[in-house]
């Protein structure tokens, strides 16, 4: 399977799982048609003082559509089916998270373990970092020496080497924590640390499923 299709099948289903992680409310409002004009002219009347802008709402749990398997220490293992596709996902969500500049905002983050029996994906390592990344950037993950250079794309990465997933999959297993290090477009830098306690137990799980083979 080529690279660019297994990549683009991975950002659609990230996508559906994340319930299309954070398009403004105001983006996904159609303004309504205006109603017909009147033959006569009204009183000249003041505009209507539009409703207050609603706030940017919080992302979308990627496991509110998803079926628990079981939650294993900081690690949860789930399955799904987005768009009719069967999916099974190990996550997990940042045990800290550090902006520079401080205080810089960002949607949630979460670390996924993913396979798609259907494309024959198995373990698919990913990451949602909760902003759109800088454009031609690698993002960097590391686990205890060994270090991994991650492609991105809006607010998603995955592995560059494909052939290093099984490596880094394996020391994560073995591995206390998982680092991840991003920038967004506006040059925020991020470091998330993910636990990896539980990790090993949630895709053993999700391994046993029938539905998940």
């Amino acid at each position: 399977m080529k690279k660019t299709f297994v990549l683009g099948t991975a950002i659609v289903t990230l996508t559906a799982l994340a319930c299309a992680f954070a398009v403004p409310a105001s983006a996904q409002t159609t303004p309504a048609k205006p109603a017909a004009k009147p033959s006569a002219k009204p009183a000249a009347k003041p505009a209507a003082k539009p409703a207050a802008k609603p706030k940017a709402e919080a992302k979308s749990d990627p496991t509110e559509q998803a079926v628990l398997l079981g939650q294993f220490g900081d690690w949860g293992a789930y399955k799904a089916a987005p768009a009719g596709k069967k999916v099974c996902f190990a996550l997990a969500k940042p045990t800290s998270a550090t902006t520079e500049p401080a205080g810089r905002p960002r949607d949630p983050s979460y670390a996924f373990i993913s396979t798609r029996p259907s494309e024959k994906v198995k373990n698919e390592v990913s990451v949602i970092v909760g902003y759109t990344q800088k454009l031609n950037f690698d993002a960097a993950a590391s686990v205890g020496t060994a270090n991994y250079v991650m492609y991105t794309q809006n607010d998603g990465a995955w592995v560059k080497n494909a052939a290093e997933e099984a490596q880094m999959v394996d020391a994560m297993r073995k591995g206390g924590e998982l680092v991840v290090k991003s920038e967004s477009g506006r040059g925020t830098k991020t470091t998330d640390i993910y636990s990896l306690k539980g990790m090993a137990q949630a895709l053993e799980k999700i391994g046993s499923d029938a539905e998940c083979k």
